[in-house]
């Protein structure tokens, strides 16, 4: 079965490829020949997946999935949740947001927060979502260099790394996209 992944973030294609080891095959958008930045303008990190992956299947008839991740701070309210990629501005810079969420956070002595994927699958146009929850703690520096986004602060409960300090195949132990992905496979493996 292919599938194409409606996203340009390769961090995130690399992670869905190890996790997807099957008999499916995920291309790319830069794969299929699509050179589009898919706009995320909703206010749910549901809207923004299905919205994506409606955009993908409107413009080439194949079955598609998009995801959509957000951090949710407790003591910040949720935030930067839907907004987490352009939480300092919309040049998407990871180390600016990284910045922006420990000031943010400074004296703050509640750090619980979780990371948060949607999927949404389209099939011959019909949409099913998916749900992937990492439960954990922001700490006060970066540690690590491995991943993207938030990985250097985040701690995922019950270990002592964060994102950024994990292989691949350690992330997805804990990773909210390896248990959203694990639905999708799950799902697709019924079709």
């Amino acid at each position: 079965m292919k599938l194409i992944f409606a996203t340009n973030n390769q961090h995130k294609v690399d992670e869905l490829r190890s996790l997807i080891t099957r008999e499916f095959h995920i291309i790319t958008l830069k794969e299929a020949g699509i050179d589009i930045d898919i706009p995320e303008p909703y206010n749910t990190l549901e809207e923004n997946a299905a919205g994506k992956a409606r955009t993908i299947f409107e413009l080439t008839g194949t079955d598609c999935f998009s995801e959509d991740t957000g951090l949710e701070v407790t003591s910040l309210h949720g935030e930067p949740g839907v907004k987490s990629a352009r939480y300092a501005g919309e040049n998407r810079s990871f180390d600016a947001n990284i910045d922006k969420l420990l000031i943010n956070l400074a004296g703050k002595p509640d750090r619980n927060a979780r990371f948060r994927t949607v999927i949404s699958l389209l099939i011959q146009g019909k949409e099913t979502q998916f749900e992937g929850i990492c439960e954990g703690q922001i700490i006060n520096e970066r540690k690590g260099t491995q991943g993207f986004g938030y990985d250097p602060v985040f701690i995922p409960t019950g270990s002592h790394k964060t994102f950024a300090e994990m292989s691949l195949a350690e992330k997805g132990k804990y990773s909210h996209r390896a248990k959203a992905t694990e639905k999708l496979v799950a799902f697709l493996n019924t079709l």
